[in-house]
């Protein structure tokens, strides 16, 4: 299993006229949860894209359990608990500033190759860099 956390700040734009973070949002909040796991195993998307591999999303669902404010701190704790094939799974909870679990969420995504547009097995350097935290 590997876990990393990020934090990010609500800005006032994600939020609707309750002042509750807008819904959509969540999902951009799981991307930057899934963006800067990558980033901590030292690989990005775009060096992926450069290697002809892309990762678009298949499923997606979403928990809401308390609301996410203005300003407020938001943490993202992103969790791959099994180790990829074709597809990856990331599992999200988030955390307000006082440590109260606000959502819950899970994406599937699916390794493209971009020359053939069909799925493949995820890129043995991503694979290597996974598997030494299972």
């Amino acid at each position: 299993m590997y876990t990393h956390t990020t934090r990010i700040r609500v800005r006032y734009g994600e939020t609707d006229q309750m002042g509750y973070v807008y819904y959509g949002n969540y999902a951009e909040y799981y991307e930057v949860g899934r963006v800067e796991m990558l980033r901590s195993l030292g690989m990005d998307y775009a060096g992926m894209e450069r290697d002809g591999v892309m990762l678009p999303v298949l499923e997606l669902n979403c928990k809401f359990i308390k609301p996410a404010l203005y300003d407020q701190e938001i943490t993202i704790v992103t969790t791959v608990n099994e180790l990829p094939g074709v597809r990856i799974h990331f599992e999200y909870e988030l955390f307000n500033n006082a440590g109260d679990l606000i959502n819950t969420g899970n994406t599937t995504l699916v390794f493209i190759d971009m020359a053939k547009n069909r799925p493949c097995p995820a890129p043995a350097e991503f694979m290597e860099r996974l598997r030494a935290h299972f």
